[in-house]
């Protein structure tokens, strides 16, 4: 059975979600075809040779729409002989297209594969597809789930609840992200990996100079009334610095066969070694990385501690500080170089940029085993296992 191993993998810098940021006037098809593009410049590999290109976009309306990972595909310059697919695992969109693409190469269907996504947040605002629909759940998911539906700040506030995760302790961790991603900026660790476009060479959301004073003085961000007598529990701990930055930006994963890269020439950066899907609670929501690192670990064989580097997205602090509690992670670990706190979250693309930056990672520390996962919509949530080659 084929290997499928990451040859080369690179992405923008992450631009913040305003009408002045960086990346704003930089349309989404572009956007992923720049990261197209320079995954397939780098490798050297002839792009007449790729079978297919997988995309993850999770706002697919307007701009985004209709297939936009074909319409990026020609826009790159790639042959119109090679196909292309858009996903959408919500969060976890782009993630789950290079476990499609490993998948593909495991059982034989493809040779070379592209693994990528997008997400234009400032163009294409969260939650676009939805306009129009006046109920979202139908019959049959209210009658299971009488609490109905929530919002993901309010899926954050029940895990903080739910693990005493203090005010203090959130704060704590956003500030650590920052500094991270800020030390890791300065000392070029994401050099390897960016791609820069429209004049943007670093990660726009870093913030140098925060302070946890600064923090302690920041408002609630989705405090309720009507919320507050459903889940009485909820604290109200989190911030607008404990939650993910909406964000554009773009990555892509060249995933090949270990004997094609071989016939090639190509070292490949890594080896996917396991991957899972993993569904959890829809309400408390963004538990699901607790089961699906679990579930990985058991598929590879191995334990937590045999793990080097973690990559987990930070869509709210106590998303990972209820998933490192639970499995016993240390944190001297994980996300090193910072998360999505600091970085920022373009929801399609962050899945391939979380892999992106765990592969660069594991290659300048010599890690052999690194973990990705990431919380969906849903109760949703992938993990991966690469092993250094």
């Amino acid at each position: 059975m084929p290997d499928a191993v990451i040859v080369e993998a690179v992405r923008t810098p992450i631009g913040r979600d305003k009408p002045n940021g960086a990346l704003h006037a930089v349309h989404p098809v572009d956007l992923l075809a720049h990261s197209l593009r320079e995954v397939v410049t780098r490798s050297g590999v002839d792009p007449e040779q790729i079978d297919d290109v997988i995309g993850g976009i999770v706002t697919q309306v307007g701009e985004q729409g209709s297939n936009m990972t074909r319409r990026a595909a020609l826009a790159a310059g790639l042959p119109e002989s090679v196909p292309a697919t858009t996903v959408d695992r919500q969060c976890g969109s782009s993630q789950q297209a290079i476990h499609f693409a490993a998948q593909g190469v495991i059982a034989g269907a493809y040779d070379i594969v592209i693994a990528a996504g997008v997400e234009s947040m400032g163009r294409v605002p969260m939650g676009a597809n939805m306009i129009g629909a006046q109920d979202g759940s139908g019959v049959g998911f209210a009658e299971r789930y009488p609490e109905g539906w929530v919002g993901q700040g309010i899926s954050a506030e029940l895990i903080a609840a739910e693990w005493g995760l203090t005010r203090a302790q959130l704060d704590e961790f956003a500030l650590g992200s920052h500094e991270k991603a800020a030390r890791a900026t300065k000392d070029g660790l994401f050099a390897a990996e960016l791609a820069p476009i429209a004049g943007l060479e670093t990660d726009e959301g870093i913030r140098v100079g925060s302070t946890l004073e600064t923090l302690a003085k920041l408002k609630p961000a989705y405090y309720d009334p009507a919320m507050q007598a459903r889940f009485p529990q909820i604290g109200w701990e989190i911030t607008a610095a404990t939650a993910s930055q909406v964000s554009d930006g773009s990555a892509a994963v060249l995933i090949m066969s270990g004997e094609r890269a071989a016939q090639l020439g190509l070292r490949p950066l890594a080896r996917l070694h396991t991957f899972a899907v993993a569904g959890d609670d829809p309400i408390m929501m963004l538990t699901g990385v607790i089961p699906a690192t679990r579930k990985v670990l058991q598929r590879a064989g191995l334990r937590m501690s045999d793990i080097d580097l973690v990559e987990i997205n930070e869509a709210f602090s106590p998303v990972v500080l209820a998933w490192a509690r639970e499995l016993g992670a240390d944190m001297d670990r994980v996300n090193v170089n910072g998360g999505a706190i600091a970085l920022g979250h373009p929801l399609g693309a962050s899945g391939a940029r979380l892999a992106t930056t765990l592969v660069h990672a594991m290659r300048q520390r010599g890690a052999r085993y690194g973990l990705q996962t990431m919380c969906e919509a849903g109760g949703l949530a992938n993990a991966t296992i690469y092993e250094l080659l």
